[in-house]
């Protein structure tokens, strides 16, 4: 019988497109947005930031450095915060699924996006239970730890737990914990997927 349900945030309960940050520097370097993308996004300076490792003025420095931006580091802040649009298909069940079961938030993030979003969508992660934010923790999903403190945090056994991710790589790393999962994308009926778990 499930006793939680736990979210990730980007492309679940908010959808996110670093093109939008990538737009806006584009007047302050010669490196195209690929480049950008490749260098910052597809490497470990992400992963140090969503692991706790580097604080963001470290970050932003480095991504300064890296891509010869001419801009500050609160213009390119203002730039990477930005990036997300809320999911009204996702957001507007999360209220009614807080009255049967705990609602924890479990995202792969970093202080400068979680900042942005937690005031962007206040009305919506208000009905959470609580938020198991990667950064914060010191681990990223998919791996094990992450998911035993979701579920610590929603005061259930795995097993009692079911994670929405829209990536199967963290679905398969929270089932090998012996969670429930279930893989999320835009153009999924949630709602009804949810009716096949008895919720």
């Amino acid at each position: 019988m499930l006793k939680a349900i736990v979210f990730d945030f980007g492309n679940v309960v908010g959808f996110f497109d670093h093109k939008k940050t990538l737009a806006k520097l584009a007047a302050h370097t010669s490196w195209s947005p690929e480049r950008i993308y490749d260098e910052i996004y597809t490497g470990p300076l992400e992963d140090d930031l969503e692991s706790g490792r580097i604080s963001v003025d470290e970050f932003l420095q480095a991504f300064i450095e890296r891509c010869e931006l001419r801009c500050d580091a609160d213009f390119l802040r203002s730039a990477c915060g930005d990036i997300f649009t809320p999911n009204a298909a996702v957001c507007d069940l999360i209220p009614q699924l807080k009255m049967s079961y705990r609602i924890i938030l479990g995202s792969n993030t970093n202080p400068l996006h979680a900042a942005h979003f937690q005031k962007q969508f206040a009305d919506v992660l208000g009905h959470f239970h609580d938020q198991v934010l990667s950064h914060a923790i010191g681990v990223r999903k998919p791996k094990a730890a992450f998911f035993h403190e979701c579920a610590k945090r929603a005061d259930a056994a795995p097993h009692e737990c079911l994670f929405i991710d829209d990536l199967t790589a963290n679905i398969a790393g929270a089932e090998a914990i012996s969670m429930h999962g279930l893989v999320y994308h835009p153009g999924v009926d949630l709602e009804e997927e949810l009716s096949r778990w008895g919720v």
